[in-house]
């Protein structure tokens, strides 16, 4: 996942910083480091994706990100 499929994820949901911080079990300031492309830790950015997965709604492709009906 890369920060922007990351943000865009995110608000394709209805999420806040906050609430996939929450989520994921992570600081809100790391998912933002995260989406500003800032250096973040391989295991924040395995829990940010997982916790966008798990919604069921969300889906990454290559490059993409896909909204599940």
């Amino acid at each position: 996942m890369t920060p922007i499929q990351c943000k865009l994820g995110r608000t394709a949901i209805g999420w806040s910083v906050r609430g996939l911080a929450s989520k994921a079990g992570v600081s809100p300031g790391a998912v933002s480091r995260f989406e500003n492309g800032k250096d973040t830790y391989a295991s924040t950015i395995s829990k940010l994706e997982a916790a966008i997965l798990a919604t069921g709604k969300i889906r990454f492709e290559g490059k993409c990100v896909c909204l599940i009906d």
